[in-house]
């Protein structure tokens, strides 16, 4: 009977195990994704976003831990002792011991703080500290965009190149055929088919190539997505309306405002003027109040000790002056005051680097565009050639070597083009970043 409840309890376990895990798994999106789908599922589990998250809740605690000390702070204490010799004392002819063998106490005591600078400084810098970690999540947001959004395109682009590569195939086994037959029937030499087995093995290589990336590519996004290794998913990606949203000219102004990094900068900025503030109140006095009740207990008898308490309190205020340090305060002020002097030069040169940082991505997104306009039209150009010098060479008019390089003419025109189209998407991702304006 044990053993069955045994393993009825084992089972049941086992169930709801097994239920939970393929609950966690049904949250974890499956089958075919978009970019948004990627990128949602990002925001929340990549690992260096969970990382700047736990580090905002360990700076809310921190925050906090220090704005306690504004509430009154209640402690308790007990000591006991043995008087191995008592103290005595000649008063008049007579000697005088003076106290108990056994004594004992139990202090309870109140602290409440008035006026201090390092809790006027926690309740000054604590809004700034709980932005300042924000801004950190903020920033980890937009790199993992960023990065999640070029791993999506590269991956996009080799299922892409698959393709392209898939039709030159096709095209070549039956060029490679045709040319066999032809050499077999003896209308033509050994060099037509053997062009054509060199053209087909090429590609070929070059598929495998490719398509050997996959995995790897996968397993990266993976990994800046925060995704279970052992769940799989493909993505789709819709080029037709991407396409229809590249502009030629990128007009929107740069506003320094929007950057994170200029966001994060200011927020330090701030903190250093509050701590150049911090170290002038150290020239303020520190202003405390307290409450104490003493239980006090002796007796010669330890048996006895505590049974009587003879009770003292007391209500009171500490004043703290500080009169002089050694000249520390005004070198702590000087230093602090540097620091913001070093703030104002920090953040110009981050200006200075955000303008260059935008100029170059909007001249890059430019010339992605420009380039691959020109590619696209290339492209077309090499279809129409190739089409027509395939016909030529069906009808007997060309040779196959002019078939040849229209074919590699070609090829070479799709993977440029479909290689620029892409170029085009992460230039734009940067100047959305470089504008601060990645959505």
């Amino acid at each position: 009977m044990f053993k069955k409840r045994l393993l009825l309890v084992g089972l049941s376990i086992l169930l709801l195990s097994k239920s939970a895990f393929s609950q966690e798994e049904s949250e974890v999106p499956q089958g075919t994704l978009t970019l948004d789908q990627v990128v949602e599922y990002a925001l929340v589990q990549s690992p260096i976003i969970r990382q700047a998250q736990i580090d905002q809740e360990i700076g809310d605690q921190d925050i906090k831990t220090n704005l306690a000390n504004w509430y009154p702070q209640i402690t308790a204490s007990a000591a006991g002792a043995y008087n191995i010799k008592l103290q005595q004392q000649i008063i008049g002819d007579q000697l005088i011991t003076f106290g108990q063998k056994y004594n004992s106490n139990v202090l309870l005591q109140a602290d409440q703080t008035l006026f201090n600078r390092d809790q006027l400084f926690a309740s000054k810098s604590s809004k700034y500290y709980r932005q300042q970690l924000a801004q950190v999540i903020e920033d980890a947001k937009i790199n993992t965009v960023v990065d999640v959004s070029k791993a999506f395109y590269s991956i996009l682009l080799s299922e892409e190149q698959i393709k392209i590569l898939d039709q030159n195939l096709d095209r070549l086994e039956k060029q490679y055929k045709d040319a066999y037959s032809r050499f077999d029937a003896g209308l033509v030499d050994k060099t037509d088919y053997q062009r054509a087995s060199i053209a087909l093995t090429n590609v070929k290589s070059d598929r495998n190539r490719v398509a050997n990336s996959f995995e790897a590519k996968y397993d990266y996004l993976k990994q800046l997505m925060g995704y279970p290794d052992s769940l799989e998913f493909t993505i789709e990606f819709d080029m037709q309306g991407a396409a229809g949203s590249i502009v030629e000219e990128a007009a929107d102004p740069l506003i320094l405002e929007n950057r994170i990094e200029y966001q994060l900068l200011q927020t330090q900025q701030t903190l250093n003027e509050i701590q150049t503030s911090y170290e002038k109140w150290n020239y303020l006095p520190e202003l405390s109040a307290y409450y104490r009740y003493n239980w006090n207990y002796f007796n010669s008898n330890f048996s006895d000790l505590y049974a009587a308490a003879y009770p003292i309190s007391s209500v009171g205020v500490n004043l703290a002056i500080p009169i002089f340090q050694g000249g520390k305060r005004r070198h702590q002020v000087k230093s602090a005051e540097l620091q913001v002097e070093r703030g104002i030069v920090e953040i110009e040169n981050l200006s200075n680097q955000i303008k260059t940082e935008y100029s170059t991505a909007l001249a890059d997104y430019n010339s992605s565009v420009y380039e691959w306009q020109l590619i696209r039209e290339n492209m077309v150009m090499a279809e129409e050639v190739y089409d027509i010098i395939k016909m030529q060479y069906d009808e007997g008019i060309k040779a196959y070597v002019e078939l040849v390089v229209a074919e590699t003419d070609l090829q070479t025109a799709q993977i440029n083009h479909i290689n620029a189209f892409y170029q085009v998407l992460e230039d734009k991702l940067d100047l959305e970043k470089a504008l601060g304006t990645l959505n």
